[in-house]
């Protein structure tokens, strides 16, 4: 193309440097919230579904709120809470159970991966990129921790 005119010669520079562009830009997302925006979202969750199981005396057991390092440039976030059923005798995979049914309304999580009575029912909300896990293990308590996905710090 030597005798052509100028702007017919860009066309192909352009035209890669927008191809550069959106490919770049099509690997990061910025819809994913930050580690500490997703620790705010993940304390609001699990304390929210105390509250749908009407649990009493809720304590917070891990207050959560730090960044713990994942490696490039990455941190997570936790936060974990009980508290009590309304009917003290009430078993701990029932107690689970009753977690696991309100979640609907508190998020849209999905169970990851299968339980049994010895290991808490994981669950998965993809877009808030928080983790529940329904714990409960004695009588009359529920147990709720929780983490974020590895995600960027700022």
């Amino acid at each position: 193309m030597p005798g052509a005119p100028f702007s017919v010669r860009l066309r192909p520079i352009a035209a890669a440097l927008l191809l550069a562009l959106l490919t770049s830009t099509a690997c990061t997302s910025e819809d994913s919230p930050t580690a500490a925006q997703a620790g705010q979202t993940l304390k609001k969750h699990v304390l929210q579904l105390l509250k749908e199981r009407n649990a009493q005396n809720v304590t917070i057991t891990d207050p959560g709120g730090k960044n713990l390092p994942c490696g490039d440039g990455k941190a997570k976030q936790t936060f974990a809470a009980t508290g009590e059923d309304l009917w003290p005798g009430t078993e701990p995979d029932a107690l689970n159970d009753m977690l696991l049914g309100a979640l609907k309304r508190v998020g849209a999580y999905r169970i990851s991966g299968t339980s049994d009575a010895k290991t808490p029912v994981e669950v998965v909300n993809r877009s808030t990129r928080t983790i529940l896990r329904l714990s409960s293990r004695e009588k009359g308590r529920y147990q709720v921790q929780g983490e974020t996905e590895c995600l960027l710090i700022s």
